[in-house]
C-alpha cells in the first residue's frame, strides 16, 4: 500500500458510477475518491457519496471545476453518456486531467485492460468501449494471436434491469463502437455486436458470446487455440472476479456450401473453422446486484486502469 495517492473524480451519479466509487472506496490501492458529481441533486449515488464523506456536486462538469481541491484531482472517470462525455472533455482537456471514459464516446483510444492497456498508459483520454466489448474483445484477441481471424461476431445479453437510461440512450452506439473495437483492438479482420436486454425475471445473469471465422485445419491449432483463449479468461478474471467460460470452447468444421464470404474481407481467405466461445459474467455486488456483471465488468476494467495509471508502472 502506498502513502501517496492520486484523487480521482467521478461523473455520473447512476448505478455504474455509484458502483466505481465503492470499489475505489473499499479496493483501490492507489486511488482516493475526491469528489462525486451528478445533476440530480435526490440521486443515491450523491446522497450515498456524502454519507461516506466524499466531496460531491450536482451541477455536473462546471460544478466539479468549481469546487474546492480541483486542482488535486488527477483521474476523471466518465460515467454518464456519450454525448455528455464530448462536452466533459471540452471542459477537463484545458485543465490537464487524465480522463477515463466508461462511454461509448470513443474520443481516445479504446483501451481493453488485458488486451492493450500497456500501449495506452499515457493517453489523456482512454475509452472503455463498453460492457460487451471489455467481455468479448479479450477472447477475439486470444484467438487472433494463434490465427488470423477473417470475422468475429458477438452477442452480449444483460438483464433488462441492469440497462438504466445511459445503457438504453447508447445502443447505437454500443453496436457501432464495439464492432469498432472487436477489430481495431481485438485483431479480427471485420467484425459485429448485438446487444440483447433480456427482460426475464428473475433476472439472468450476463452472458456473451463469441464466433470467431478461422483457417485452422490442423488439430494441433484448435490446441492453441483453446490454450490461448483459457489463459485470456484467466487474465481478465484477475481483475474482474466474476468474468469465466460457461462451456467448453468449441472449435467446429465450416461446411463447404456454408456462404461465409458475405461475412469475410473480399479476398480473405475462405475460414475453415467456427470457434465458439460462452461467457458468464457475475457482478461483485458492491452496489448493483450479482446478475448486473455488464456494468461491474466496466466499472471492474475502468479501476484496474486507473490504478495501473496511477502506479506508474507497467505489468510485471
Amino acid at each position: 500500500m502506498t502513502s501517496a495517492r492520486t484523487k480521482v473524480a467521478i461523473i455520473g451519479s447512476g448505478n455504474i458510477g455509484t458502483d466505481l466509487m465503492i470499489k475505489v472506496l473499499r479496493t483501490a490501492e492507489h486511488l482516493e475518491m475526491g469528489a462525486m458529481v451528478g445533476i440530480d441533486p435526490a440521486s443515491d449515488g450523491l446522497a450515498r457519496a456524502a454519507r461516506l464523506g466524499v466531496p460531491t456536486t450536482a451541477e455536473g462538469v462546471e460544478g466539479l471545476i468549481a469546487l474546492p481541491g480541483f486542482e488535486e484531482i488527477g483521474i476523471v472517470f466518465d460515467a454518464t453518456s456519450a454525448r455528455a462525455h464530448e462536452h466533459n472533455a471540452a471542459l477537463l482537456t484545458p485543465h490537464g486531467k487524465r480522463m477515463v471514459d466508461l462511454t461509448p464516446a470513443a474520443i481516445g483510444p479504446y483501451v481493453v485492460p488485458s488486451v492493450n492497456l500497456d500501449e495506452h498508459l499515457d493517453a489523456p483520454n482512454v475509452n472503455m468501449v463498453t460492457c460487451g466489448g471489455q467481455a468479448t474483445i479479450p477472447v477475439v484477441a486470444a484467438v487472433a494471436r494463434v490465427v488470423p481471424v477473417r470475422y468475429a461476431e458477438i452477442v452480449a445479453s444483460i438483464a433488462s434491469k441492469s440497462a438504466g437510461p445511459g445503457t438504453r440512450a447508447n445502443i447505437d452506439e454500443f453496436t457501432e463502437t464495439t464492432s469498432a473495437a472487436i477489430v481495431s483492438v481485438g485483431g479480427a479482420e471485420r467484425g459485429k455486436a448485438i446487444i440483447i436486454l433480456n427482460p426475464a425475471e428473475p433476472p439472468l445473469i450476463m452472458r456473451d458470446t463469441v464466433f470467431c471465422l478461422v483457417s485452422a485445419p490442423d488439430p494441433d491449432t484448435h490446441d492453441l487455440i483453446r490454450q490461448s483463449v483459457e489463459k485470456m479468461v484467466a487474465d481478465v478474471a484477475a481483475y474482474v472476479p466474476g468474468y469465466r467460460l460457461k462451456q467448453d470452447i468449441q472449435i467446429t468444421e465450416i461446411p463447404a456450401d456454408q456462404p461465409v464470404h458475405t461475412l469475410t474481407a473480399p479476398g480473405a481467405e475462405r475460414p475453415t473453422h467456427q470457434v465458439s466461445v460462452f461467457l458468464e459474467v457475475e457482478g461483485a455486488a458492491h452496489y448493483l446486484p450479482a446478475y448486473a456483471g455488464n456494468l461491474d465488468i466496466m466499472t471492474s476494467a475502468a479501476l484496474q486502469v486507473a490504478e495501473r495509471v496511477a502506479a506508474g508502472k507497467a505489468l510485471s
